[in-house]
């Protein structure tokens, strides 16, 4: 194919312009170089390798660990005229053998293939007798034992370099903090591989954290005042929660689904092609859910339990907003959140130094949550990368936290856990605080302890923000053994012997009213209502037709510049960013029909 990069992006992409560092990959693989990628989801990763496959000689084999990834993908790439096919459990093995044999006559420019089936003798034997462009290692985070979606498959991948020495190998990925990245180099072999790594920053992402008070109410509120037929995906920490949860959103007109390990792979298939196929279905899930989640149209990523890593966090919220238009990542977590947490990590049986680094990846996490500034700064300082103002596109940012001196009431708190024997729960101790006679507290004799109602000024709330912050902090721990019963540790003793002060957040009243509707912040004037609400039928009809998502057809972010552009012509509907020749040739007079009917 005699093209430059920039001449694929433009015909094939319909974009102008490279982004970030894409050419510099590009050229660099091209070259016959190795990479290491990282680079933020919706950040561009696919054309990183998708160009190289198509100019170098040979085919691109793209290592994917989820075949709903695969599928999407291949889709998408068929419908810009790429011959890209997948290998996978989940087709007949005549079109297998079909596949194959197209892969061994030079008739194809992508592969995908799941680590399971490349690390199997048949495809190695299949691949030495093809001619290979590039290896991409896609989602290659996974290769860390250290990491939030350990992939044992991915260990043996190595075998690439001994196998094919001479073909180029990229590792992509949207997370990793750097101990992830030495060990993605370290396993996969590319010790010699240039390193690509752009920002961490969705500058479209809104993040909000707030305090969990009634979480479902609080979920309700917020999709429909700000998404209402919007798409989302709500993240629970059991199967239980995540099915408790879709039943209860459909029963208050919600279009929502469960998924989660336990409901069977039909199921769970079932599912997923309905949240990829339908429009502002909302997907209630477990972890089990999202990676290479491609639906460019999430408009919110939810949290109603505390994910236990920042890593985890920032992986699931950027599924929000891939097509660059404004998103949100809000999350609901309490004091409950973090002791189960701490408590499930004590009781496991992992290696210590794991262990440690997993204590110390929830601490982060809980930093996250109590922080007073700016929350995207937190969480590219996570990621070793500088922010030097705030983003003005957090809760943080838009409504400054109010602060107090909690000196003298962290003290109170932490005296009344060492007064009471640090076995008891917070409920306890802060009936002991409050001042409050009950039963178990008169057999206990803890109301003749110093600290029995020493706390009246504080209600039993505010309180448990108290105790909250004390646990994100590291100053208590929750033990296990003693039915989550607070016990001190070292790192108290400053403040209680008076050497330390301590500030802590006032918390503020729930309230999601702030921010404009989401419909405002995609920019859609009322009068243009009606054509956008048009030109999303149309994509639809032809999706369907196509037998494919609606975002494969164009995205939101296409249609909106449609919507603000209006083109009379085929040549200005060829200057909308995503309208490549091949679906200019296909659907460029369906939507130019429609924008002219309208008008």
């Amino acid at each position: 194919m005699n093209h430059t990069p920039q001449q694929l992006l433009h015909s094939l992409y319909g974009y102008e312009d490279f982004r970030g560092q894409q050419l510099d990959v590009i050229q660099h693989v091209i070259d016959g170089g190795d990479a290491l990628v990282l680079m933020p989801t919706g950040g561009g990763k696919s054309i990183c390798y998708q160009i190289p496959a198509m100019l170098r000689d040979g085919v691109g084999v793209v290592i994917s660990p989820l075949i709903a990834l695969m599928q999407d993908q291949v889709s998408s790439m068929q419908q810009l005229g790429v011959n890209a096919q997948a290998l996978h459990s989940g087709i007949d093995w005549q079109l297998q053998n079909q596949i194959q044999q197209q892969a061994l006559n030079g008739d194809l420019d992508l592969l995908y293939i799941s680590p399971e089936r490349l690390m199997t003798e048949a495809c190695i034997n299949l691949l030495r007798s093809c001619k290979i462009a590039l290896f991409a290692i896609d989602e290659a985070h996974c290769v860390s034992q250290w990491g939030h979606d350990f992939r044992p498959e991915y260990l043996q991948l190595e075998c690439l370099q001994q196998n094919f020495p001479h073909v180029p190998r990229m590792a992509l990925t949207a997370t990793a903090d750097r101990p992830t990245q030495q060990e993605m180099v370290k396993r996969l072999g590319l010790n010699l591989a240039q390193k690509y790594i752009s920002s961490f920053d969705r500058p479209n992402i809104c993040y909000r954290i707030m305090q969990k008070q009634k979480g479902k109410q609080q979920l309700l509120d917020f999709v429909q005042l700000q998404h209402q037929g919007n798409a989302g995906i709500v993240y629970c920490m059991s199967r239980k929660k995540v099915d408790e949860t879709a039943l209860w959103l459909v029963e208050q007109g919600i279009a929502a689904l469960p998924y989660h390990a336990g409901l069977g792979a039909e199921k769970r298939a079932y599912n997923q092609h309905r949240f990829l196929n339908e429009e502002g279905l909302v997907m209630v899930a477990t972890i089990a859910f999202g990676m290479g989640i491609d639906k460019p149209n999430v408009r919110f990523v939810a949290h109603l339990d505390l994910p236990k890593s920042i890593e985890s966090y920032y992986q699931e919220t950027g599924r929000a907003g891939r097509d660059g238009l404004p998103a949100d990542a809000w999350m609901v977590y309490g004091l409950k959140d973090v002791m189960w947490l701490r408590q499930r990590l004590e009781q496991t049986d992992m290696d210590v130094s794991i262990k440690r680094s997993e204590q110390s990846k929830l601490d982060a996490m809980l930093g996250l949550c109590e922080i007073t500034h700016c929350r995207r700064q937190a969480i590219l300082s996570y990621f070793n990368e500088d922010s030097a103002s705030s983003c003005g596109n957090c809760d943080n940012c838009l409504e400054p936290v109010a602060t107090f001196d909690g000196t003298e009431v962290a003290r109170k708190a932490l005296s009344c856990i060492y007064r009471s024997g640090q076995r008891y729960g917070v409920a306890h101790l802060i009936d002991i605080l409050i001042g409050k006679p009950t039963d178990k507290i008169k057999t206990a004799g803890h109301d003749k302890i110093s600290t029995f109602a020493l706390g009246q000024e504080l209600d039993q709330k505010q309180w448990r923000s108290v105790y909250r912050q004390l646990l994100a902090l590291g100053l208590v721990s929750s033990d296990p053994e003693n039915y989550g019963g607070l016990r001190l540790l070292p790192n108290c003793r400053p403040l209680l012997k008076g050497d330390a002060q301590l500030q802590l957040r006032l918390d503020r009243k729930v309230s999601i009213k702030t921010p404009k509707a989401s419909k405002a912040r995609l920019q859609i004037a009322d009068d243009d209502m009606d054509l956008w609400q048009l030109l999303r039928e149309l994509r639809m009809a032809l999706a369907q037709d196509q037998k494919v998502p609606p975002y494969v057809i164009f995205s939101d972010s296409s249609l909106l510049e449609m919507l603000h552009t209006k083109p009379q012509s085929l040549l200005q509907m060829s200057h909308i960013n995503g309208v490549g020749e091949k679906k200019l040739d296909r659907y460029g007079d369906d939507f130019l029909a429609l924008i002219q009917q309208h008008a």
